[in-house]
């Protein structure tokens, strides 16, 4: 009866281990194919970051292809995207509050819905690979137009470019392009607010 038990033991642990270790492989060994960085943004106090994870085009289509249009996409690969501002800002039009959220996108043909979630998530997607955000966390849904890039970007890009006023959250692969205007919104009444 002991042998019994010591060797149920004994497989639950290996098995164990085996799930462990499988997990571990999903979501670090992920990081060579999509490794993660951190962007930052600094002028006149104001400070933004942005957390995310770059795939690669690798041939394939991407908008309307690998991701499909008009479905949540978590903007990268591996952990939910973030982006922090110590500043309140107006974004679009819209104000967002200082704070760390999650970002995610609906990428459309000729524009893509951007949405600050106040919720962290602890990967991108779950399980049955459907994204983790949960809409009634959602602070800001923003739509922005798309841009055609002459030619193809290999590996997911975000970035700030400075624009007069403004600083411009890039978001770009493959042959698309958005540019998201921020403001801080201490400034935002002294500059006449033109977007696109």
């Amino acid at each position: 009866m002991k042998k019994n038990i010591l060797l149920g033991l004994k497989i639950l642990v290996i098995i164990m281990l085996i799930v462990l270790g499988k997990l571990f492989y999903d979501r670090y060994a992920t990081k060579a194919y999509s490794p993660e960085e951190t962007i930052t943004y600094e002028d006149n106090a104001l400070e933004l970051e942005v957390f995310y994870n770059r795939p690669y085009k690798k041939n394939r289509k991407i908008f309307g292809g690998l991701i499909p249009y008009g479905e949540v996409w978590r903007t990268g690969a591996n952990e939910a995207t973030t982006f922090s501002t110590n500043e309140d800002l107006i974004v679009d039009g819209s104000i967002l509050e200082a704070g760390k959220y999650t970002l995610w996108t609906i990428p459309m043909e000729n524009s893509w819905k951007v949405i600050f979630n106040s919720k962290m998530y602890p990967w991108g997607i779950n399980l049955d690979k459907q994204p983790y955000r949960e809409p009634e966390f959602d602070v800001l849904v923003i739509e922005i137009p798309t841009e055609q890039i002459a030619e193809p970007l290999e590996q997911f890009s975000i970035y700030f470019e400075k624009d007069h006023e403004f600083v411009e959250l890039t978001l770009s692969w493959d042959y698309t392009k958005i540019r998201v205007p921020i403001i801080k919104e201490k400034e935002a009444s002294k500059t006449p607010l033109s977007f696109h």
